[in-house]
């Protein structure tokens, strides 16, 4: 029997909708991109519908989304959106800080003239984006850069650079969004770690990436919860560049 196009495209849909897998990554996303928002309450009939999936691969997503943290399953069977935690933000930048630096000063003897060319195509991009204001679409070559400034530090490196770097979207997306004048200058970080990258430095690159992921880390701490000690971020940045690290915490009232 032949099949119009309409029907092959709802019969992938309902594929799509019953994969596990499948249903993981799309409500995954949603809820890295901000698109389901931090608190949100949902029954699972609510969720399926939103995300138009079918239920039972729902639940088997649920399950592995619990285990990443992003949900939270209530005694009344309901499922809560995992709330901005302050402490998962550290955790995130953190790794990250210890993780990309390494794999930084690593990949960059080893990057290739077409790899610097890469580079410098995703910043031109970012830069085109910033000046838009389109934070979605300045997040494809911003993304892009970070996975090439680790390019040859290894598969293992840049599969948990990019898990965290995902965990960590949603608390990004939260500081751009809401304070988009800070896209600019955030995009001139990444010119200041490309400048490096550019010149063979590899300790000035680490140290430039340092200042960014750092940079970012307080800026949401300060905008989500004015005054909260980041005891474990501090710890982590001292260890990295040890009295240099009181430069790059931002002042606070109070001297703190």
């Amino acid at each position: 029997m032949t099949k119009y196009p309409a029907d092959g495209h709802r019969a992938r849909e309902q594929r799509e909708g019953d994969n596990v897998e499948l249903v993981h990554e799309k409500i995954r996303r949603q809820i890295l991109s901000g698109e389901l928002r931090a608190g949100e309450s949902f029954s699972q009939v609510q969720l399926a519908a939103q995300c138009g999936v079918s239920r039972t691969p729902l639940r088997e997503a649920v399950r592995m989304l619990q285990r990443e943290g992003l949900l939270i399953n209530e005694p009344n069977r309901r499922l809560v959106i995992a709330p901005f935690s302050l402490n998962d933000l550290e955790q995130i930048y953190g790794m990250r800080l210890v993780l990309e630096a390494a794999a930084l000063r690593a990949s960059v003897p080893q990057m290739s003239p077409e790899d610097i060319a890469d580079l410098r195509g995703q910043l031109a991009r970012m830069e085109h984006f910033a000046v838009q204001g389109d934070y979605n679409r300045w997040q494809v070559p911003h993304r892009a850069f970070h996975i090439g400034l680790i390019a040859h530090a290894g598969e293992r490196f840049r599969a948990t650079s990019s898990e965290l770097s995902d965990h960590g979207e949603r608390y990004r997306r939260y500081y751009t969004v809401n304070e988009p004048k800070l896209v600019p200058p955030v995009t001139q970080e990444h010119k200041a770690i490309f400048d490096a990258v550019k010149d063979r430095d590899a300790e000035a690159s680490a140290r430039n990436l340092i200042a960014h992921l750092s940079h970012t880390a307080y800026g949401v701490i300060d905008m989500v919860q004015p005054g909260y000690e980041p005891a474990v971020l501090d710890g982590i940045l001292h260890d990295l560049v040890g009295a240099a690290a009181a430069d790059l915490r931002p002042r606070r009232q109070g001297g703190k």
